[in-house]
């Protein structure tokens, strides 16, 4: 990379400490910066927090999934153009409109500016208003994670009426809308040799032409401690309470564990109200054993984690799996599943992995590691060295700004 780039990375929700978008446009955009670049983050509700030296720019929507009023109906002076009565009405249909009017909103406030900019870089957004600033002239580039078909594929597999599977499909409907714009792009970069699989059998992307790059940690701050652990002490971390990340299965083998120890579970992250996990907790009597703390500051996770006697990742799919680094960043034992991009990024020796939805081997991993703290350093030990070999954020960001030169260089760029 020969030259200082200009660099607008969008993102089309941001919330600081949960799920991995927010998390994402923080990390590279001050890596990014730290490498000589100039970044300007352009984001939705909830906005992300930055470091010094990165510009955010609020592209605010009627932020209609915001908490604690989801779903809400705004004021009649909250509209403010076409895009807002769009994004109102495809949500009173049952959609989800955020990556197309974000799209459509941050193309808006690009175009004028258009010739001041080296590349866009979309996170997963992938909605049309992308193809207007390609027409522009603007080298325009995407981070898919995964295709977002996989969760509507497994949760509609566990709706349990036709009526759910018919919203899911309303809700779902911006996904048609993602796999026709990403073939459409630039270039297209993923987390995962599993992920790449999944973008072309699912969105149309030959694998050849989508580069990896997986993302990472800072070692500096998910770091062991020297403080014992709790050695009853479970930590799942969960994004969304939905069926692809497998906490109904984690519960059920917390209830098991729970006939022959005090094994406590913290789960980083909300359980949504009425929703399976929930409705687990009762029929399991779980309530006095479980925690779900929300979104954790980062300090918090890493004590967190550091403390725990074991980490599970109960997921039926990952595209990649932060919350898995970050754990083995920590030398915390992990027990995953083999689902999606895990075996992948846990290897060999940093995780004891368990057939995905299989109850019994979870329970039965969990109870191994709970039972041999050797084992539990010896797991924990690999991870930690997997991580600083393979993802750390300096080199998610030195890959990704080789990719844009090599983006820039096939269409005749200067870089």
């Amino acid at each position: 990379m020969g030259r200082s780039l200009r660099i607008a990375l969008l993102s089309y929700r941001s919330k600081p400490h949960s799920g991995g978008q927010g998390v994402y446009v923080r990390a590279l955009s001050r890596e990014l910066t730290e490498l000589g670049h100039r970044v300007e983050v352009l984001s939705g509700q909830p906005y992300p927090e930055l470091d010094d030296g990165v510009a955010l720019t609020r592209v605010p929507s009627l932020d209609l999934y915001r908490e604690p009023d989801p779903f809400r109906t705004p004021r009649p002076s909250e509209f403010r153009d076409w895009i807002d009565v769009a994004e109102w009405a495809a949500m009173c249909s049952g959609g989800f409109p955020e990556p197309l009017t974000f799209s459509l909103r941050a193309a808006r406030a690009l175009l004028p500016r258009a010739d001041r900019l080296d590349v866009v870089h979309d996170n997963q957004s992938l909605g049309y208003g992308l193809l207007r600033l390609r027409r522009a002239g603007v080298p325009t580039v995407a981070t898919v994670h995964h295709p977002v078909a996989i969760d509507r594929r497994l949760e509609l597999a566990a709706a349990p009426s036709l009526r759910r599977r018919l919203t899911l499909h309303r809700w779902y409907g911006f996904t048609g809308m993602q796999a026709r714009v990403v073939r459409r792009l630039d270039a297209v970069t993923t987390v995962s040799e599993s992920s790449r699989r999944d973008i072309q059998s699912e969105m149309g992307v030959p694998a050849a032409g989508v580069e990896v790059i997986p993302v990472g940690i800072d070692p500096r701050v998910f770091t062991p401690s020297d403080a014992p652990r709790d050695p009853d002490s479970i930590v799942v971390t969960t994004s969304a309470d939905v069926p692809l990340k497998g906490l109904v299965h984690l519960l059920e083998a917390l209830a098991k564990l729970r006939t022959e120890r005090p094994v406590r579970l913290t789960v980083v992250g909300s359980a949504r109200p009425g929703g399976p996990a929930e409705a687990a907790l009762d029929r399991l009597a779980l309530r006095d054993a479980v925690r779900f703390t929300g979104p954790l500051p980062e300090p918090d996770l890493v004590a967190l984690l550091q403390r725990a006697a074991v980490v599970a990742i109960p997921s039926l799919y990952e595209g990649f799996s932060l919350p898995a680094v970050e754990a083995m960043a920590c030398a915390t034992p992990l027990v995953t599943t083999d689902a999606g991009a895990l075996p992948e990024v846990v290897g060999t020796k940093a995780a004891l992995r368990v057939k995905a939805g299989d109850v019994g081997e979870l329970t039965a991993a969990l109870q191994l590691v709970l039972d041999s703290p050797s084992l539990g350093e010896q797991l924990g030990r690999a991870g930690r060295r997997r991580v600083l070999e393979s993802y750390t954020w300096r080199s998610t960001a030195q890959r990704t700004a080789d990719w844009y030169g090599e983006v820039l260089a096939g269409a005749g760029r200067p870089c």
